[in-house]
């Protein structure tokens, strides 16, 4: 029997040696296309989820997301005052050009939103809760998918963050809340979706990327400052006035941010801004904590509008210096009027430092924090003098400058 099975074994072994050279050389021969150059493995290609396509999530995702997704629409009334000098307004605002022409003006507004919870609160930007200058919003409207105009009120909003919340009250088919991812787990280069009404088409759809993380933008505010906004979200997905407060979007149908604003230059393309979805998720409980509360700028206020000593200006206030800013226009209660600080004087130093042009004395002042006491060294009708202002917060409001009358109270 034991002379039996060894020679079955031996010539069984020798056979599968046999069988697996013809089996190498076949494949070298059949399959050499499979490997590289140098014979190394092919690389391995993610395959779609169960067959699903990016641009079939990236179309589901917007299905699901759009009806949550409304366009906010105000309706503005106040006063504007028109100099009586327009020469000096060119150089000082009106300030004290005479008396002005007191007009009264009705206005509209726009911007976007999303559903942020299942009690009717819309979340959008804060500045698209401020009335332009002057103006007072007397009719704030959320229209959704489904074409409803339902009324809405502000809940409160937080400047320094530019995050707001307003609601609609009693609205028996409001869409499911949008969800808020982790921003803290983003990668440039991943896909980013915007939904939003820009330029007052509605539900418009722009696609893009996450290009770069903790991006500053400096954004103006009503009462003609800009509060630099830091931590940014940028993104390649086309951004337009009206697409304000509206969603950016994953992949997934998940909100990584809420869109902003964009470059300021007539040649950018494609870079636009957005507050990080951790960011809004923070600020948004904070604001339901505390409703009613309109939280300001956190940012420091001199109040005053500023000039560049161009030759006519120089001329205008009788200034042969060199060096310094002009004070175009002083607000009315503000610390520089408190102080002494009218329109035609010039700012030539703040804390010992020169200055000889707005952005940078602009952006030293919006340095400091509400509190803070800022020296200037000021020349006022030929004269030279000291003062220390200690400054107010960056208004939400439109202050007034001296020599034009206050706006009415409405009702």
């Amino acid at each position: 029997m034991k002379n039996r099975v060894l020679p079955t074994l031996i010539v069984g072994l020798v056979g599968a040696v046999i069988g697996s050279f013809l089996m190498m050389l076949y494949a070298s021969s059949h399959f050499g296309g499979a490997t590289g150059p140098d014979r190394t493995p092919p690389a391995v290609a993610a395959v779609p989820l169960s067959g699903v396509s990016d641009q079939d999530r990236i179309v589901s995702a917007v299905k699901r997301t759009k009806s949550s997704v409304v366009a906010i629409t105000e309706e503005v009334n106040g006063q504007q005052v028109i100099p009586a000098d327009p020469f000096f307004q060119q150089f000082f605002g009106g300030g004290q050009g005479g008396p002005g022409i007191v007009q009264p003006y009705h206005g509209e507004a726009s911007g976007s939103g999303f559903v942020i919870d299942s009690n009717g609160d819309i979340v959008t930007n804060a500045h698209v809760l401020q009335p332009p200058s002057g103006g007072k919003i007397t009719k704030l409207t959320v229209v959704f998918a489904n074409g409803d105009h339902m009324p809405a009120r502000v809940i409160a909003y937080n400047l320094s963050a530019d995050v707001g919340i307003l609601r609609v009250d009693n609205y028996s088919k409001l869409p499911p809340p949008l969800e808020l991812a982790d921003s803290s787990r983003l990668e440039a280069g991943q896909w980013a979706i915007a939904i939003g009404e820009p330029l007052e088409l509605s539900q418009t759809v722009t696609g893009g990327g996450v290009s770069a993380f903790d991006r500053s933008e400096p954004i103006p505010t009503e009462n003609g400052s800009e509060i630099d906004f830091k931590g940014l979200l940028q993104t390649s997905a086309p951004i337009n006035p009206g697409n304000s407060g509206g969603p950016l979007l994953d992949i997934d149908g998940q909100v990584i941010g809420m869109n902003q604003s964009t470059v300021k230059s007539a040649y950018a393309q494609g870079i636009g801004f957005a507050i990080p979805s951790n960011t809004v998720r923070n600020v948004v409980a904070a604001l339901q904590k505390n409703p009613g509360a309109h939280q300001g700028t956190d940012t420091g206020f001199l109040g005053i509008y500023m000039a560049d000593l161009s030759a006519g200006v120089k001329n205008q206030i009788g200034y042969n210096g060199s060096g310094g800013v002009a004070v175009q226009q002083v607000f009315s209660g503000s610390p520089a009027d408190q102080s002494g600080i009218q329109p035609g004087d010039v700012i030539l130093q703040a804390d010992g430092k020169d200055f000889d042009n707005i952005k940078d004395l602009h952006n030293y002042i919006s340095s400091k924090k509400p509190g803070d006491t800022i020296r200037l060294n000021v020349w006022s009708r030929g004269l030279k003098k000291f003062v220390a202002i200690k400054l107010s917060e960056t208004p939400a409001a439109q202050p007034q400058p001296q020599g034009q009358p206050q706006e009415e109270q409405q009702p």
